[in-house]
């Protein structure tokens, strides 16, 4: 058993963890979901073309919060749970870490309903909703009882899947004007860091690292593979900025709201005729892993502070999300919820440095007691 494990009491199984480069697979794959098929729209309303500066200082502002994550972590011992009950107490640590939960499935309820909006505006517009929530959740179901490797596992599978799609950016450069890139910086500061706070958002998903870390093995030796996924995921979304910038006017774009997808409408290969068809399909692999860990992620919290078995509140929570999934529909709730989310994740981005903060003032606090 991992020595840190043990330190921490948690009594995780060798057979339960993953090697410290699966680390790499789970957090590009929560950060490159649902979001990276239309988030150039919203970076333009910010920062017109300029947005591609906002995604670059996202990108560095996410490397500090891994590292200070991993100082948390490798401070604070086992994971979020255990680190609310070390600086807050049993009580206020355990509702904070059941309001950690609630954003976890916020997140996977989010992901469900855009997908799911999705697939009926550019696929089957009279899909029945419910039969497909029904067939989605009953799939997550599956693979989350078999627990964290098998998840991780589907996080390895959607990175190979969703990679050779990504490659196609290339076809909306050929067809677009390379003019709208160059470099013409005539929006503020505050413009630009408006759309990087809006970039962060997209990015949203590293956090739960704060669960998962005590299902590391070695997990001190994980960091480097943090790292290099916010590098990597960065670049893809920068990338996917300057390929939408080049195909789109800063008018054209302000009025699509799934970019990425657009562009695949010009893909053309002699034996498809409607590539998005395919490329939405594929991309279920993609956001499927986004789903699973959410709802892992936050039925392993009510395991951590209740002592219930994690299969029957996976049950409880499968079947409470079918029926809000089933019933959301149309634009503007959706994109209520989306707009919810990304604020409510904002703020846990920005609680974790206050979350180190205050964990360091209570260790001090704690050593000045028991000397």
């Amino acid at each position: 058993m991992n020595k840190l494990n043990e330190n921490q009491g948690l009594n995780i199984s060798e057979n339960y963890l993953v090697s410290p480069f699966y680390v790499f697979f789970i957090i590009f794959t929560m950060q490159v979901g649902i979001g990276i098929l239309g988030f150039e729209r919203y970076l333009v309303e910010k920062a017109g073309f300029d947005a591609w500066i906002s995604v670059l200082t996202a990108g560095v502002f996410l490397h500090i919060l891994v590292w200070i994550m991993y100082r948390l972590l490798q401070n604070g011992g086992g994971d979020i749970v255990h680190i609310h009950k070390q600086v807050f107490g049993k009580y206020i640590g355990g509702f904070l870490s059941l309001l950690f939960a609630a954003y976890a499935l916020l997140l996977s309820f989010d992901v469900m309903i855009t997908f799911i909006e999705v697939i009926k505006v550019w696929m089957f517009p009279g899909l029945q909703v419910w039969i497909f929530s029904f067939v989605m959740i009953g799939l997550v179901y599956y693979i989350v009882s078999g627990g964290f490797r098998v998840i991780t596992g589907i996080a390895l599978i959607s990175v190979v899947i969703g990679l050779p799609i990504l490659l196609l950016k290339f076809f909306p450069i050929q067809a677009g004007h390379t003019m709208n890139i160059y470099p013409n910086i005539n929006h503020s500061p505050g413009q630009i860091l408006a759309a990087a706070k809006q970039s962060a958002l997209s990015f949203l998903g590293l956090e739960f690292l704060l669960i998962f870390y005590p299902f590391i093995k070695n997990p001190d030796k994980s960091k480097k593979w943090a790292h290099f996924a916010v590098f990597y995921t960065t670049m893809l979304y920068f990338i996917s900025v300057l390929v939408t910038f080049v195909y789109f006017s800063e008018e054209q774009l302000k009025q699509v709201v799934w970019g990425t997808i657009s562009t695949w409408k010009i893909v053309e290969f002699p034996f498809i005729e409607r590539f998005e068809y395919v490329g939405i399909a594929m991309w279920l692999y993609v956001i499927l892993p986004n789903i699973c860990i959410g709802i892992w992620g936050a039925t392993r919290v009510m395991k951590r502070i209740f002592p219930v078995k994690q299969i029957h509140f996976l049950r409880v929570v499968c079947i409470s999300l079918f029926f809000p999934v089933a019933l959301v529909a149309g634009r503007d709730p959706i994109n209520a919820i989306n707009n919810f989310a990304g604020t409510v994740g904002y703020y846990v981005l920005l609680y974790i440095p206050v979350l180190l903060l205050l964990k360091m003032i209570s260790d001090k606090v704690r050593k000045r007691y028991e000397n």
